[in-house]
Formats: structure tokens, sequence, C-alpha cells
């Protein structure tokens, strides 16, 4: 069954209490590091009624904006280091909240030879893929 639903607006769907609290879930389950206001995710849990209230009625008044996020370089094992952003667990939230309702909204008008930012896509994929038809061309 094809889902051909035209959407104008999803801010009823995706700030929701429930749509926000699944998202934090998999954010807190995620583990990872504090971002540039230093709270981690220990200490969101430990207000996270409060938080939770806070970005709700923040996305729902239309008044959230993400803090700035957190740079940190990470070595490689070339000896060289690799830049990484690292956002706020509270901005985690709000990233996943959207991305719960987004993405299987847009991964279905996504092209099949995309592989940026997908689930179950990688870089990996994409090079697999382009040495499977450059085989194809070359031994046809």
């Amino acid at each position: 069954m094809s889902d051909k639903r035209t959407y104008y607006t999803l801010k009823d769907k995706i700030v929701t209490k429930k749509n926000m609290y699944k998202a934090a879930m998999e954010v807190i389950a995620n583990d990872g590091s504090a971002g540039i206001d230093g709270v981690g995710i220990e200490e969101f849990n430990r207000n996270y009624k409060v938080n939770m209230r806070e970005l709700y009625r923040q996305m729902k008044e239309d008044r959230y904006e993400a803090p700035p996020v957190l740079r940190v370089f990470i070595p490689k094992g070339d000896g060289c280091e690799r830049p990484l952003g690292i956002p706020t667990v509270k901005d985690r939230v709000a990233q996943g909240t959207l991305k719960r309702i987004m993405e299987p909204i847009f991964e279905k008008v996504f092209c099949d030879c995309s592989y940026g930012f997908r689930p179950g896509r990688s870089q990996l994929d994409a090079i697999n893929k382009i040495e499977n038809i450059e085989s194809r061309v070359t031994s046809g």
C-alpha cells in the first residue's frame, strides 16, 4: 500500500509529548558526551521533567533555538585529528523528535541511488554499489 498523503504542516505530529518522550529515551540509551552547556546524560536525566517541559514549551511556541555545538578533535589512526561537533543533550532530543516523524516521510521520496545520511546505508554501501556497476560494465 502506497502512502500518498500530502502534509501541509507536521508540527502537530512532531511536537507531542509521546514523540518527544520516545526521542529522549533514544538519546538517553545512546549515551554520549555533554555539549557546550556541560550537561551530560546523567544530569539531563536528573532534571528530566523540567528539561522536557521546557523543550516542549519552546518547540510548541516556535521559540526553540539550537545552541552552538561543542567542537572537539578526535585522533585518527594516521596521527591527524578529525573535528567532531557535539550537540547538547537537549538539542539531540529536539533533533530526534523531528527525525522520528520526518525521516519516514522523506525516505519514501529519496532516489535509490542516494546514500548520504540515510538509515541502513553507509559510505561503504555506496562504494560497493559503484564497484558492482563498474565490474558489470568492464566484464560485459
